[in-house]
C-alpha cells in the first residue's frame, strides 16, 4: 500500500470480515462488547476495537500468544481476564483475516461438538 494513508484497525477488520463472509456466508457480523464483531452459529470468534483484535482462542493458545509477546489478555472487567481470549494489537489485514481464521476454527469446531 506504497503512498497510501495507512488504514485504521476497523478498515482492516471490515475488510478482513469480508473475505471470511465471502468463504463462510452463514456466519454474521454482530456486535460485542460494543464494538463491530463476527459469529459463527450464533458464537462470537472476534471483534475489533480502535486498537486491537480480539479472538477467541483455546485457553492454551492463549497463554501461548501472550508469552510470546503478540498479545495481550482480555479482560473488559479489570483484573479478571478472560481465559478464551486475547487482544492482538493492531494487526495488518493479512493477520488479522490468519486470527479471525484460527478463531473460527475453533469456535466452529466447538459448535460442531455440541
Amino acid at each position: 500500500m506504497s503512498g497510501s494513508a495507512p488504514r485504521g484497525l476497523q478498515d482492516v477488520f471490515d475488510a478482513a470480515v469480508a473475505r471470511l463472509l465471502a468463504a463462510h456466508p452463514d456466519d454474521e457480523r454482530r456486535s460485542m462488547l460494543r464494538s463491530p464483531g463476527v459469529a459463527a452459529g450464533g458464537r462470537f470468534y472476534g471483534f475489533a476495537t480502535a486498537t486491537e483484535l480480539t479472538v477467541k482462542l483455546p485457553a492454551d493458545r492463549v497463554r501461548e500468544v501472550i508469552a510470546d509477546g503478540r498479545g495481550q489478555p482480555c479482560s473488559p472487567r479489570p483484573g479478571r481476564p478472560m481465559r478464551e481470549w486475547v487482544q492482538i494489537p493492531a494487526p495488518d489485514e493479512e493477520a488479522c483475516l490468519g486470527w479471525l481464521r484460527e478463531a473460527r476454527a475453533f469456535v466452529a469446531g466447538r459448535t460442531a461438538a455440541r
